[in-house]
């Protein structure tokens, strides 16, 4: 039988959505303030911030950015019509495109992590209190459960 969802789930929840949808649009004024249309930001970052030993191929930051394939392209194709990014072909595949970021993407994309690394340090203690608050919600709520359960079979 599932579980009911409570009230403070619901609040929990909520509240979570409301400080991401906060970070991310602050982010997005952030990214334009700098000159940086918000996709650009996120695909410097993506570049960037890759886990290491992933190349900054086209698959991953279309995954990353939650973009098909073609639209990634196309972001590309505006960004190093900036100078912001570089495409080279692999070494050992030629088929294989390789995107890096350039002196100039680089540090417009330094100076956007740097002011939102600031604010998550400041603003970022509502949204892990968030995030807290929906996972102990759901710790307190399995404990309610087991023990209904045990007074049950007892």
């Amino acid at each position: 039988m599932a579980a009911k969802i409570t009230d403070g789930e619901y609040r929990a929840l909520a509240e979570l959505r409301y400080r991401i949808r906060r970070f991310l649009q602050e982010g997005d004024a952030t990214a334009l303030q700098s000159g940086l249309e918000p996709q650009q930001y996120l695909l410097l970052l993506a570049i960037r911030g890759l886990p290491d030993g992933q190349e900054a191929t086209i698959r991953p930051l279309a995954e990353r950015l939650s973009l098909r394939h073609h639209s990634t392209v196309e972001l590309i194709d505006r960004m190093e019509a900036r100078g912001y990014v570089r495409r080279t072909r692999g070494r050992e595949d030629r088929r294989q495109v390789l995107v890096s970021l350039q002196p100039r993407g680089e540090k417009l994309l330094e100076q956007v992590v740097e002011q939102r690394i600031i604010e998550l340090r400041s603003n970022g203690r509502a949204l892990v209190e968030a995030i807290d608050a929906l996972l102990e919600h759901k710790r307190t709520g399995r404990k309610r459960r087991r023990a209904k359960k045990s007074s049950r079979h007892n």
